[in-house]
């Protein structure tokens, strides 16, 4: 893939200053944009008949600029390893779980599953552990998929710039990276240990991956661990921002919610379903063209609903553990304590597989999900772009 190289980044031949989000963000409470003012009037509290203004509105907008398509993705958790203790995350290095990292044969046969069901777009997934999950070990999955997928998006540690390019010129077209929480102290709070607790260099991250040449950049926050309208407050402000430094790039955010997970974390903060319906309408009526994702993370009927309002790409039929689709790696699975690995140890009637992230909601396989789409008048799409397009 050709590397692209944003206009701000070289000028008349000299490196210049790339500017960083982490200045519009720590400035956010003083000075918004009008954009983001106008977001946060349709995030304030609404009557239903507001709502439901919103509601035609994003509709309309979304038939407009997306039609009546839904991109269909599946995640393939690579590892679950991790050096990093987060509160909230079933992978931290603390829990104590069952834990593998898949070698490139059993990557090969998990994506051959996938693409059997009809995938052609897959997002890498991984633990942040760059013993196990290095640049040249992720290059070596993509090679090894890229035969069978159009896209391939990966949601791993935040890298370099230089460390991400080996995995584009592999042929990733896409990087994923959530910021979790927006709010410094909450983040601080928790991420108690490992480099995830450098707040700043998980910020800049899609920035450094734009340079890189990903076409695909998409940004979240995890909901749950701070005040919702705070959270997508500062999630809008960064939205503007990449579309305005990286604008070569398709720009996609997600809204995941806490769900249970091993460490029996409990979310501090709430978002219920009628806010979360209002948030994607308040994106889409912000954001026209930004893509908009729902994960398995959210019941069936809930999500079926979220279709005609403005999400735009969902996931199907995924698992959350290395393996979970063919099981894989059972045949070097260990567990650690405290980052320390010790025997498996299986308890009675305990299921041979490591531990997943976290657990999922609707549990459809791919074919029903995309038969409730076309039952709805939606058009699933396997595949919406292919290499040959750049001519490579």
């Amino acid at each position: 893939m050709t590397r692209v190289i944003p206009v701000c980044e070289r000028l008349f031949g000299h490196e210049v200053m790339l500017m960083s989000f982490v200045e519009t963000l720590d400035s956010l409470a003083l000075r918004k944009s009008e954009l983001v003012h106008r977001f946060e009037h349709l995030i304030a509290s609404k009557s239903d008949q507001e709502l439901e203004t919103m509601a035609r509105n994003s509709r309309a907008l979304t038939l407009q600029n997306f039609g009546r398509t839904m991109r269909l993705f599946a995640p393939l958790y690579l590892s679950n390893e991790c050096i990093n203790t987060c509160q909230y995350c079933g992978f931290s290095r603390d829990n104590p779980i069952l834990r593998v990292t898949l070698d490139i044969d059993e990557v090969t046969a998990e994506g051959r599953h996938l693409a059997q069901q009809g995938f052609r777009q897959i997002l890498l997934v991984a633990g942040e552990h760059p013993k196990f999950v290095s640049r040249d070990y992720l290059a070596e999955c993509v090679r090894a998929l890229e035969q069978d997928f159009s896209s391939i998006s990966i949601e791993v540690g935040p890298m370099e710039t230089h460390d991400y390019e080996p995995v584009v010129n592999a042929g990733a077209d896409g990087l994923v990276v959530y910021q979790e929480t927006y709010n410094r102290a909450v983040y601080a709070e928790m991420h108690t240990a490992g480099p995830k607790r450098d707040f700043n260099y998980r910020l800049d991250c899609a920035e450094r991956g734009y340079r890189a040449g990903f076409r695909r950049l998409g940004i979240g926050a995890l909901f749950g661990l701070s005040p919702w309208q705070q959270e997508a407050i500062a999630l809008a402000a960064h939205l503007e921002y990449l579309l305005k430094h990286c604008w070569q790039a398709q720009i996609s955010v997600s809204l995941p919610r806490l769900r249970p997970a091993a460490g029996g974390f409990r979310p501090l903060f709430s978002l219920t379903d009628r806010e979360l319906a209002q948030l994607v309408c308040a994106l889409r009526i912000t954001f026209p063209q930004v893509g908009i994702v729902l994960s398995t993370r959210e019941r069936s009927s809930f999500r079926d609903s979220l279709v005609y309002l403005g999400v735009t790409m969902m996931s199907a039929g995924s698992h959350t553990e290395p393996g979970g689709y063919t099981r894989q790696g059972g045949g070097h699975l260990h567990r650690t304590v405290r980052g320390r690995i010790v025997a498996p140890d299986f308890q009675d009637g305990e299921d041979q597989l490591a531990t997943g992230q976290f657990e999922i909601s609707d549990e459809r396989s791919p074919a029903k999900i995309a038969e409730a789409l076309r039952r709805r008048g939606f058009e699933p799409v396997w595949k919406d772009w292919d290499q040959a397009l750049c001519g490579v």
